[in-house]
This record gives C-alpha cells, sequence and structure tokens, in this order.
C-alpha cells in the first residue's frame, strides 16, 4: 500500500468523503466502478492491509473452497472429538513452571523443611 500528500488540487475528494461518512464513495466512469474513495477514520490498518492482501485473498478463497467442497470440519465435529479425547499422560499440565514449584513443594513438604 503507498500512502502520498493529497495534492491540493484532490481537495474535493476531502470533501466528498466527508460527506459520505463512513460510507465508501464509488467512482464509476461509462457506469462501470474504477475507483472507491473509502474513509479511514475507523478503520483498522491491520484489517485493511489484510484485505488488500494479494496472498491473504488467495488464503480467504482456498478456506472457502474446502467448505464449498466439504473438506472443512465443522466446530461441532471438533468439539465432539474433544469431548471423547482423554489428556495425554504428559499433557502440559506436568510440566512448566507451575508443576515444577508444586514439585518442589512437594518435596520439601516431605523432608519436612
Amino acid at each position: 500500500m503507498k500512502a502520498m500528500q493529497l495534492p491540493k488540487e484532490s481537495r474535493p475528494f476531502m470533501e466528498v468523503a466527508e460527506a459520505a461518512g463512513e460510507e465508501p464513495v464509488v467512482f464509476t466512469e461509462k457506469k462501470r466502478p474504477v475507483a472507491m474513495l473509502v474513509s479511514l477514520r475507523k478503520v483498522d490498518r491491520e484489517a485493511l492491509a489484510l484485505s488488500t492482501s494479494p496472498e491473504f485473498l488467495r488464503i480467504i478463497e482456498a478456506a472457502r473452497k474446502e467448505i464449498r467442497t466439504g473438506q472443512a470440519t465443522s466446530l461441532a465435529e471438533v468439539e465432539r472429538k474433544l469431548r471423547g479425547a482423554k489428556p495425554h499422560k504428559g499433557a502440559a499440565l506436568d510440566r512448566g513452571p507451575v508443576a515444577a514449584r508444586k514439585k518442589r513443594e512437594k518435596t520439601r513438604a516431605g523432608r519436612g523443611e
């Protein structure tokens, strides 16, 4: 995305954008849309960058195609599978700083510290 200083001749565009408020303004030529003016006052920059990224748009289209062809797993299916799953013996609860601290406390308690 490129940014540039708005030339003085383009000030009428600013007036159009301000008059439109949060609504985008579409410019047409021979009744066909050729450009759009969108206010960025309340737009998240990350969302704007993603919405104009060709790579991100390809990812979204691929995901939509998977859904259309039935290759996606529904949330209900994931939840159903997780309900029946048993935690792994070496699950994260047995590791990490909290588990290590509890193990030390248990050892100290056993030694009478």
